[in-house]
């Protein structure tokens, strides 16, 4: 079983190897209860939307880590991947602009990710 932070960086990497665009890692666990982590991204269009929960999707069930939850929003244009600890919100841009998740959880920690995305390259 994964600890939080090790499913937030391999949802983090595998975003990122997918070119999700802007993707943000926001610590809340002192903030809410609801999780550890909540991971933002953008996909450039409603099919980039699915294949980015896809893979995340993919690359954690190879870990044996299961999914609670998976919701999609207004024909993908924004998409919710719950797996307890960690939640991963993937949006078009227009969503996320509206949505806006950073400034609602702008009390969390945001953690950088330069160091979750060097250990992919080794």
């Amino acid at each position: 079983m994964l600890t939080s932070k090790e499913v937030a960086a391999v949802a983090t990497r595998a975003l990122d190897s997918k070119k999700g665009v802007g993707i943000k890692l926001i610590r809340v666990e002192d903030v809410t209860s609801l999780a550890d982590y909540f991971l933002i991204c953008t996909g450039t269009s409603n099919t980039h939307v699915k294949t980015l929960c896809d893979y995340v999707e993919i690359k954690l069930k190879e870990l044996g880590e299961p999914m609670l939850g998976r919701e999609g929003h207004r024909g993908n244009s924004w998409e919710l991947l719950d797996f307890g600890c960690v939640v991963i919100h993937v949006f078009t841009n227009e969503a996320r602009q509206f949505y806006d998740l950073e400034r609602l959880w702008g009390d969390g920690e945001q953690i950088p990710l330069s160091e979750i995305l060097e250990q992919q390259e080794k």
